[in-house]
């Protein structure tokens, strides 16, 4: 069997029969969720998505309902009151429980619930004849749970991570008698779904803490309560709190419904609750006080006690829309538990399975077992993917490559190092030393030294359908193996837990359709083939051919043959932006057709000109004059995460660009007393490394030789393009978008460079750039193609870079204004080894 014969529909019914909600499945999905047609939703478990009904009903309510603050006593104020308790009611059910056992206390999220509960918990400092509190948690808990730990240990407190396995490993019988005289309150959290692995805890784990039969509670005597993180398990499963009665148990709603974003809740247990102490009081949390004296009384009710000021009511009525979609499309969360994991299985078992066609894995997965059962394992598969030589390939790069399909997955920790570490197997050291190396937490450095930082996440959610882990699989499949694509069989039968026709042999290539054993000597990657470079033979000069500048950041470029070297780089390139009605910067990710606006400098008149086809010409002046540099046109704006100074270029500009873009614009330009600096700046000499509105350095050259070589790559590739047309050379130069084009030059050998000299101007390399999904924008009709970031990935081991970031070098001593011209020779100067 084959892997397109795998990665059908009829081989994941054979595999798994719990699939959609019925037979309208498909036409509900694409009734309800049109918004994401040809987009594949993989990122479930950071967001869930809401479906349109949901929102349609919650307009018509708050639009045909007056809803007032629900302190209040008049009409409107009382119909929110008792809306917001039908909600509470509703919460409670969803999670098999009642009024009498719980209360719902709303906050703006899981994290804040979290903060409530530590802020509250009455921490017990340890004495000469009292022992202290613990706080204990799973290695394998979110942030925001560890988090907890700032808290405590400002107040003596201990903190014990705990193992996962500890958990089990240690068990013991009853507990003793002597805790009815300690009632040292004691902290256990645990998640019920890891939100790194979807690896599912046990529920039993709550009474065994709490009745001190688990590790740690075991060896400590007091009063253990348990706080479990719910919010990735409810999004895809259901929770039944009579089975797990836990103390405290912090969900977010936006993780189940998609809507509204900003509201959480924590569940409270009411035999617990009386612990919580609050210091601090808000509007509605008090029964009585007093102003001028230390006196109050807290409100009976404990969700009043809790809720400081006005609670988000609006976003609460929300919520009982979201629960009627969430049932009427899904008849609950049973079916949503079955039909994700059956995705998520299906997923883990052909990705798990998948080899390069000299028969090495293209995936290494994190996760505790084989994906056995709904009950272990949640809707998450996790992993990092593997070349053909066996190097881990960077999770930015994935993510790169899946935008390109519009695939849309996650990358990093996930916001769990603790999971991260012990999958990834990175000590404590290697975490320091992976932050004294630049990464922190969320950024794109995926790999250093060779080693991962973090990995892949790919979540499925109750709308998500096969469609999308066929097209995920397929993404896998053209992008990142080597072909042929292979299938271990032995792998898969143990995936699958049970023979499905498989015969017990080496793994399987598919070559024209035909399937056959794989060599035992690997296969060469075609790419490798390309990797030779010959030296340059014809003994031809390194040459500028080139200069573009690109007046306004993100539109197209123009091409000079003679131009001023300024202080931030070429005279007036990335001088001006477009950004839309919120001030945002705009770019071709978002807006492509940036690259139909032409705009020229015209120096003689002094005039920056605006053109595309189909509009008149317009023109702003290249400087502002007094008039226009008013404090009513100086806005604030970011570009690459630097806030920069602009000012704005008129309603004449704005009206053109929001005419041809189709929505509100506005041209703004770098306000020119203001000094944005290199994040990075080169050590040693001395460099002019102001910059304009540029990303990251002054200029940005590429070499015609390197260009030539992506050509021939994706040539070679064509069958493998899905669809894309094959490009010409200057159609792929205008992709990367460069300052400066060069000629005469190996391929790559510019990456070896560390200053160069262009005419009589010195430039210092600061670095490669990485590249994205941009480069799949054609320059001359601003539509999308998957090349030639494709073939430039396949090719570029780890991250996908092309060309080099120059700065300009002063020299000592008097200056004198600088020239580039087209022609100009080369003096290159290596890294010394």
């Amino acid at each position: 069997m084959d892997f397109q014969k795998l990665c059908t529909f009829e081989t994941f019914q054979r595999l798994w029969s719990h699939y959609g909600y019925g037979e309208n499945f498909q036409d509900v999905t694409e009734q309800e969720f049109t918004r994401i047609k040809g987009i594949t939703y993989l990122d479930h478990a950071a967001a869930s998505l809401y479906p349109e009904s949901l929102l349609r009903d919650y307009f018509q309510d708050i639009s045909r309902n007056v809803y007032g603050n629900p302190h209040s006593h008049n009409p409107s104020s009382g119909l929110t009151h008792d809306t917001v308790e039908r909600v509470r009611y509703r919460v409670l059910q969803h999670f098999n429980t009642t009024p009498e056992e719980y209360s719902v206390i709303f906050t703006s999220g899981c994290t804040a619930a979290l903060k409530l509960v530590a802020e509250s918990f009455p921490w017990r400092t340890q004495t000469e004849s009292e022992a202290g509190s613990h706080f204990c948690y799973l290695t394998d808990n979110h942030t925001s749970v560890v988090g907890i730990r700032g808290l405590t240990s400002g107040r003596g407190v201990v903190s014990l991570p705990v193992l996962p396995q500890e958990v089990e490993n240690r068990a013991q019988g009853e507990a003793q008698g002597e805790d009815v005289i300690c009632q040292t309150p004691h902290l256990f959290c645990y998640p019920a779904q890891s939100n790194f692995s979807g690896r599912k805890y046990p529920l039993s784990h709550v009474k065994g803490i709490q009745a001190r039969r688990l590790y740690p509670a075991c060896d400590h005597h007091g009063r253990w309560f348990v706080l479990l993180d719910a919010a990735s398990h409810v999004g895809c499963s259901p929770l039944n709190l009579q089975n797990c009665p836990a103390d405290f148990i912090p969900i977010s709603f936006y993780k189940m419904f998609g809507f509204p974003t900003g509201l959480g809740a924590l569940l409270v247990r009411n035999d617990a609750a009386g612990i919580l102490k609050k210091t601090y009081f808000g509007g509605g949390t008090a029964a009585a006080y007093l102003s001028g004296e230390d006196y109050y009384v807290y409100a009976a009710n404990i969700s009043d006690r809790f809720e400081d000021g006005t609670i988000s009511f609006l976003d609460i009525i929300a919520v009982n829309h979201g629960f009627e979609s969430l049932y009427r499309i899904t008849g609950g969360m049973h079916n949503i538990e079955q039909h994700t994991f059956g995705l998520a299985r299906y997923t883990y078992m052909l990705l798990s399975s998948l080899c390069h066609g000299n028969g090495r894995p293209v995936a290494q997965i994190y996760a505790e077992g084989r994906f056995e059962s709904p009950s272990t394992q949640g809707a998450i598969v996790n992993f990092n993917l593997v070349d053909s030589h066996g190097r881990i390939i960077g999770y930015s790069q994935v993510d790169r490559m899946a935008s390109l399909y519009n695939i849309h997955l996650r990358t990093g920790c996930f916001c769990n190092t603790g999971a991260c570490q012990s999958f990834l197997g990175i000590t404590n050291q290697q975490m320091r030393r992976n932050l004294q190396a630049g990464h922190v937490c969320g950024d794109n450095i995926d790999l250093v030294d060779g080693q991962p930082t973090g990995s892949v996440r790919v979540s499925f959610g109750y709308m998500s359908t096969f469609e999308d882990c066929q097209k995920f699989l397929n993404f896998v499949a053209e992008c990142f193996i080597e072909k042929p694509v292979t299938v271990d069989q032995v792998k898969l039968k143990t995936a699958i837990g049970a023979s499905q026709g498989l015969n017990e042999h080496p793994p399987i290539k598919i070559t024209n359709g035909d399937v056959c054993e794989v060599d035992e000597k690997p296969a060469e990657a075609l790419l490798r083939g390309f990797g030779h470079r010959e030296p340059n033979s014809h003994g031809e000069a390194y040459t500028l051919t080139n200069i573009y500048i690109y007046p306004i950041k993100s539109c197209g470029a123009h091409e000079v043959h003679d131009w001023p070297v300024g202080p931030r780089g070429l005279l007036y390139d990335r001088g001006w932006m477009v950004v839309n009605g919120n001030g945002v910067c705009l770019s071709q990710k978002r807006a492509p057709c940036l690259c139909l606006i032409r705009p020229q400098v015209h120096l003689p008149s002094n005039k920056l000109l605006l053109q595309a086809s189909g509009m008149d010409t317009i023109s702003v002046p290249l400087e502002n004059n007094t008039q226009m540099h008013t404090r009513s046109q100086v806005c604030q704006s970011k570009v690459c995460g630097d806030r920069v100074e602009t000012v704005d270029c008129g309603d004449e500009a704005a009206s053109w660009l929001s005419d041809f873009l189709g929505q509100p614009c506005r041209l703004i330009r770098q306000s020119p007393d203001f000094t944005r600096d290199m994040k990075k700046k080169p050590g040693g000499a001395a460099t002019s490394s102001s910059l304009s509105l540029v990303n990251e350095a002054q200029y940005l050259m590429i070499n015609r030789a390197s260009v030539e070589f992506i050509h021939k790559l994706m040539s070679s590739r064509k069958d493998d393009s899905a669809g894309d047309h094959l490009l010409d050379t200057q159609n792929v130069i205008s992709r990367f978008r460069a300052n400066l084009v060069i000629a005469g030059v190996e391929p790559f050998k510019e990456d070896n460079w560390s200053h160069l000299i262009i005419g009589n101007t010195r430039f210092m390399v600061t670095g490669q750039c990485g590249r994205c999904q941009m480069i799949g924008v054609d320059q001359d009709t601003g539509t999308k193609t998957k090349e030639p970031l494709m073939s430039l990935s396949a090719y570029r081991a780890g991250k996908v870079t092309f060309g080099v970031y120059l700065t300009h070098e002063l020299p000592e001593g008097p200056t004198t204004a600088s020239v580039l011209s087209s022609g100009s020779l080369i003096q290159p100067e290596p890294h010394r080894s």
